[in-house]
């Protein structure tokens, strides 16, 4: 069977269970999914429901199905960490050995100076903190100085928090590009974000300007490849930020979940072949980061209903893959990503309902785009089409 398109949406730090190494990373007893749907009572999701999402962990609402529609599996992390770079960077082919740095303490004075001197004055923070409760705390400092707001998280990332009325995007943009600059080889963080917010002290709130400078993958993605073999490439949400905007040849930023989708569908419309690779990155920032389980519950519960309509729109010759990154629950303790498991949906009308186990790396996924779209065998993972009926071409 000839696969002309492949659709790959990441509900972005949906975990469905601990992996074996979780403690060393403070993360035991994690399970992104379960523990949502216990929080709540009953997850409803009719169409993920169908497609085997209850076999992959106990979800209360969500029971195992017995004759889904999908192929079903869940895959494990196999290179050290738990981020949105490190997660994007193995589905297409790249494990690192080695985990990007994090400064759980704040960063170093040389890294400060160098990039106060870069912006020309100085900044607040410098610390690790929740992104919500720091705006909140030196957000009226940062009105009546300018100083943009420096934090981290256990997350490798360096984040510049501004209000848009004090720092005008393009100024707050070009920051994080000279912070992305600065920091290299012990320093050489995942992720730059710029974090605006607007409002007034006691209610500050983030706006969804954020944008990421993420580094270059060290070498060619499945992205990469798929561009060289003249083959589309459409990223939507900040599947662009997260590859450096290497491997992608159109790209649509968006600003929800809802957004996500919207887009998808456009694109399903004017790119009959290729790769269209969506992140909604709603589930991992507004819900598992801020610890609310019922907001997480209810976008995972809308994502579902909309589904319907990215399945209508699915030709005989379209594989989706429905996965995540890392895992981010909202019940657990801390508001940091977690260390688990994480989906494996895959639907198409020519792909087989069965269980897919348990992939041993998120490589398998690129390695299986690879195949069904007619590409060379990557470096790492083993692919999975035999599994979904499909043949390679």
């Amino acid at each position: 069977m000839k696969i002309s398109r492949v659709i790959i949406i990441v509900l972005d730090g949906l975990g469905v269970g601990e992996l074996p190494d979780a403690s060393f990373y403070g993360d035991a007893g994690s399970n992104t999914l379960a523990n949502i749907a216990r929080a709540v009572g009953e997850l409803r999701v009719p169409i993920l429901e169908s497609f085997g999402l209850g076999c992959l962990t106990d979800v209360s609402g969500v029971p195992c199905s017995a004759q889904p529609v999908a192929a079903y599996g869940k895959m494990a992390e196999l290179s050290k960490g738990k981020d949105t770079t490190t997660g994007h960077w193995e589905m297409t082919g790249i494990i690192l050995d080695k985990p990007f740095p994090v400064f759980e303490d704040g960063f170093p004075p040389e890294v400060i100076e160098a990039f106060e001197a870069v912006i020309g004055r100085k900044v607040l923070g410098n610390l690790k903190a929740s992104g919500t409760e720091i705006i909140q705390l030196l957000g009226e400092e940062h009105l009546s100085t300018g100083y943009p707001i420096i934090y981290t998280s256990a997350d490798s990332v360096f984040q510049i928090a501004a209000h848009e009325e004090i720092v005008p995007l393009e100024l707050l943009y070009e920051w994080s590009a000279a912070a992305r600059s600065l920091l290299r080889a012990e320093y050489a963080v995942g992720r730059v974000i710029a974090r605006p917010f607007t409002g007034r002290p006691g209610d500050f709130r983030r706006t969804s300007n954020r944008k990421d400078y993420a580094l270059l993958p060290p070498q060619p993605t499945l992205l990469d490849i798929l561009v060289a073999n003249g083959s589309p490439v459409v990223g939507i949400g900040k599947i662009d930020d997260i590859f450096a905007g290497r491997g992608i040849t159109v790209s649509y930023h968006t600003k929800s979940n809802d957004e996500g989708i919207e887009k998808v569908l456009e694109v399903m419309s004017r790119f009959p072949q290729g790769l269209i690779f969506a992140n909604l990155v709603d589930f991992d920032m507004l819900y598992g980061h801020r610890n609310d389980a019922a907001g997480y519950a209810r976008a995972l519960e809308q994502f579902d209903h909309l589904l319907k309509n990215v399945l209508a729109k699915l030709e005989e010759s379209d594989v989706l893959f429905i996965v995540s990154d890392h895992g981010c629950d909202p019940v657990f303790p801390h508001t940091d990503h977690t260390r688990e498991y994480v989906p494996l949906l895959v639907y198409g009308p020519k792909v087989r309902p069965r269980s897919l186990g348990i992939r041993q790396t998120f490589a398998d996924l690129g390695a299986t785009v690879a195949a069904l779209l007619g590409l060379p065998p990557l470096a790492v993972g083993t692919k999975f089409t035999a599994e979904l009926g499909l043949l390679d071409r």
